[in-house]
This record gives structure tokens, C-alpha cells and sequence, in this order.
């Protein structure tokens, strides 16, 4: 008799003999087991036969328990499920302590649960996002696949600073009390394990760029980091980034494929996760229920993704963007916490949300941004002030990906980071595309996390990542 998961019993017509393991969720009446094992977001009820199984095993079978459970799949006799299972043997698997166990069944606050991040998937909220995780992982893959794109895994330690911010976590083996140092009195690198400075990367975009020029169409998809001081909601130390760079393909090129990307795998978490999808589109709407009107979404989970999938994603400059922001209501009445009054500001959550929410309802997409704004391997247009970026902002989130026709030419990339002191010889290999063989050629970036958090609802960036790594938490 094969051993058969939740999810897979739960769909069975067929009555039959079972062999299933799993966590008991609870065990009511010194009776019913709800037993879940991962696969599903839903229980399997188990109804022990008390007269038949002796006191100490009764009392061993506690919430967190790991059991091994052989029995008859029978119609249910109570609501809520077609089927359960009549106990025939239940063996306790290992120990466990009910006083000390942390995940009771009951409510229990997300911050007490990134305390228990290791078990915080035993519960549905955590299971659901997860599974979730899993699936858009594999959806990201396999849009790529189809679409002829090659995996590229960029190094993890790097030499560069790919987006000229500085935050980067350095990486050494120099003593730390008493590092080597050199004649002016600075930290002597070459003396260091790879006999220069090197850091955790916050980005595979450069080295993706390489890649794309003599494969065509790569992607990557892999960690990141970031040494940004930051303990908000929407910040990681650690966290994961898709990065697909094209050779030949312009700005219109590039926005024509992030959109059927982000569709793509909307779409498939759509079609093959809905049970998740529905317990925590009805979570969030019970959480909401208890705030301000001011306060709520004026869309549910799952409308919002549909939102995505079933509209055309408008295509608005940043120019056209400013003036519809600048003339707005919430602009004129003050009420933005960022008035936008002139060309050139950096756009916020609110602007964006905004022209995606109220002005347009849809995606939106806002391409030509001021150069001074974005980062050096953006492609200058002939205008002198703006480059070929873009950005898609989603409802809910504001920005979501992030992207730009890449500076294909050498003088031109050379002046920018010039301009920006970014020395030459650290990026030699880069401004070597320029020289040899030079095309047109585009990509964007998509934080993952914030990707898992748009799907799945989740407040907080930490609740979509195993294990968070942020500033004084590196727990686990």
C-alpha cells in the first residue's frame, strides 16, 4: 500500500485502505485529528476509535505531533469534507511537548511567528505563502524555458558595484583586529583573498549583459544584497532577483516582454494554486475588515491579480506622468505626503499607486525617466536629459520591476560614469561589450520578494522570505 499525501486524498472518490503521515493540526474530543503533511492548504480529518486505542498513545496525540496513521478512507459524516479517514493504527512518531510547543491553534501575531520562523509553516498563513514561493519559482523558470532564455548564474562575490549605491556588504578573510595595512594608512587589499576589495553582489545584471551578448537571451535568478540601514516593511539584507537581459531588443521590446512575463506567472499561480490563493484572498479581506475605509484595499487578492493578467498594461511617459500627477486632486489638496511640483522628482509609492488605482486603472508602465534619477548603464536619449527606462507599477505595490535599454555606446558610457566617478578599470570588462561586436540590448530586474508579496498579500517583506536577514537579525 502506497503512501498517499493529503492533497491526494482529498480528491479520491474511490474508498480504499490508506497509509498517510502528517502533523496533527489538532485533535478534538479525543477523536478527531486534523492532519496536514504540507501538501494542501486543507486538513484531513482522521477519526480515532478511542475504545480500541490505549490512554497513553490518546494522550501522546498533541498539536505539533508527528503521526503515522494506517486506515480505511471513508465518506464523511460530518460537513466541511467529502472524505476522512477510520483510524485503524496510529503510531506516534518521535517526540513532542505540548507545554513548550510555540504554534498553538489559535492566533498567533506574524512578529511572534518570525521568532518561530522555523516552525511558522505549520500554520496555514505561512504554508499557503510558501507554497505560493515554490510555485512562482517554478513559473519563472519556465516561462524562460518556453521562450528560449538561457540560465546564467552570476558570481555571488564581485569586485563591482553594479548599482553605483555603495550599500554593499564587504567580504574578507584580513584579520579583523590588526588587517595589513598600506603606506597612507588604509587597509591593504592585495594582501586580501582575492588581492582586491570584494563585496556580496546586489545585482547579475552586469554580468548578465556579457552574456546576452553572445547567447542572445539569458536570465538570471539568484540571491542578492543589500547593506542598506533600513528596517521597514519593504527592505531585505538578503533577497532574490530576476534579471533577463536581451541582445537587439530595444526599450518597446523590453516592455512587450516584462508584461507577458508578469502575466505569464500570475497566471499560472492563478491555475494551479487556488486554494491558496482563496484562503489568503479571504484573510486579507477579514483583516481588513477591522480597519479605517480610508485604510482598505479597494480590491480583493485575487482581483487584484486578475487585475494584471486581464488588462493591457498602459504606456505613459515619465513627462505625461508628471503632469497628470502635478494637476491631480491629491496634488492640488495636499494631500500626497510628497507634492509633486516640478519636473524631475523621484517618484513615490503613492504617485505611482495613484496613476495604476485612480487615473488609468491598469498597469501602468512609465518609460523615458530623468537621467539624474536612474542608474549609468541607462541608454541616454537624444534629448540629453531622459534615458530609456522603465518601470511597471501594479496596484497595491506601486513599482514592481524595474528596467531600461542599455547604454550601448562606449563614449557615451564612459562621459556618464565619468560624471559619477565610477573608475574605468573596475568595469573594464563591461565597457569591452562596447568595443567589440556593440548592439542594441535591453533588460529589467524584479525583486522576487516583492513579487511573493504582491501575490499573496503579505504586509510585511519578511513574511515571504524563509529566513529574513535584516540590520541586527541574522537569526537561524
Amino acid at each position: 500500500m502506497m503512501t498517499k499525501t493529503v492533497a491526494q486524498l482529498l480528491k479520491e472518490t474511490k474508498l480504499q485502505e490508506v497509509d498517510i503521515k502528517g502533523w496533527v493540526r489538532t485533535f478534538r474530543a479525543n477523536r478527531f485529528i486534523a492532519l496536514n503533511d504540507g501538501s494542501t492548504i486543507n486538513n484531513i480529518q482522521c477519526v480515532v476509535d478511542f475504545e480500541n486505542t490505549d490512554e497513553g498513545t490518546l494522550k501522546r496525540i498533541t498539536t505539533g505531533a508527528a503521526v503515522h496513521i494506517k486506515g480505511e478512507l471513508i465518506e464523511s459524516q460530518g460537513k466541511g469534507q467529502s472524505v476522512e479517514i477510520a483510524v485503524g493504527s496510529i503510531e506516534i512518531l518521535g517526540d513532542s511537548d505540548p507545554e513548550t510547543y510555540p504554534i498553538q491553534p489559535k492566533k498567533h501575531s506574524f512578529e511572534f511567528l518570525r521568532e518561530n520562523a522555523h516552525l511558522r509553516t505549520r500554520t496555514s498563513t505561512f504554508s499557503a505563502v510558501m507554497r505560493l514561493r515554490s510555485s512562482l519559482s517554478f513559473a519563472i523558470h519556465k516561462y524562460f524555458n518556453e521562450n528560449g532564455f538561457y540560465y546564467m548564474h552570476t558570481p555571488i562575490i564581485t569586485g563591482s558595484d553594479a548599482e553605483g549605491a555603495g550599500e554593499m556588504f564587504r567580504l574578507t578573510n584580513l584579520d579583523a583586529k590588526t588587517p595589513p595595512l598600506n603606506e597612507d594608512g588604509e587597509v591593504n587589499y592585495k594582501e586580501d583573498f582575492f588581492g582586491k576589495e570584494t563585496n556580496l553582489t546586489v545585482s547579475g545584471q552586469l554580468e548578465a549583459e556579457t552574456y546576452a551578448m553572445s547567447l542572445g537571451k539569458v536570465y538570471t535568478f539568484g540571491p542578492t544584497f543589500r547593506a542598506e540601514n533600513s528596517n521597514t516593511s519593504r527592505h531585505l539584507s538578503e533577497f532574490w532577483m530576476i534579471e533577463p537581459e536581451v541582445a537587439f531588443m530595444d526599450l518597446a521590446g523590453n516592455m512587450d516582454l516584462a508584461e507577458d512575463f508578469m502575466k505569464s506567472v500570475i497566471t499560472y499561480i492563478l491555475e494551479n494554486n487556488a486554494e491558496d490563493l482563496e484562503f489568503l484572498d479571504q484573510r486579507l479581506f477579514d483583516e481588513e475588515k477591522v480597519k479605517p475605509q480610508a485604510e482598505r484595499s479597494e480590491m480583493r487578492l485575487i482581483e487584484k491579480l486578475k487585475f494584471v493578467t486581464e488588462n493591457n498594461f498602459k504606456r505613459v511617459s515619465y513627462t505625461e506622468a508628471i503632469d497628470i500627477l502635478r494637476n491631480s486632486k491629491p496634488n492640488k489638496k495636499k494631500k500626497f505626503n510628497y507634492i509633486i511640483e516640478e519636473w524631475g522628482a523621484d517618484l513615490q509609492s503613492e504617485h505611482e499607486r495613484f496613476l495604476v488605482e485612480k487615473h488609468f486603472k491598469c498597469p501602468v508602465i512609465l518609460f523615458d525617466y530623468p537621467a539624474n534619477i536612474k542608474a549609468f548603464y541607462m541608454r541616454l536619449n537624444e534629448d540629453g536629459k531622459t534615458v530609456r527606462a522603465m518601470d511597471i507599477l501594479f496596484p497595491g505595490i506601486g513599482e514592481i520591476v524595474g528596467g531600461s535599454q542599455r547604454e550601448e555606446r562606449l563614449e557615451v558610457l564612459k562621459e556618464k560614469m565619468a560624471v559619477l566617478d565610477i573608475p574605468e578599470e573596475e568595469l573594464w570588462w563591461y565597457l569591452d561589450l562596447r568595443k567589440y561586436g556593440t548592439a542594441v540590448h535591453s533588460g529589467f530586474g524584479l525583486g522576487f520578494e516583492r513579487l511573493v508579496m504582491f501575490t499573496t498579500g503579505m504586509g510585511n517583506i519578511r513574511d515571504v522570505i524563509p529566513y529574513p536577514r535584516t540590520p541586527q537579525n541574522a537569526e537561524f
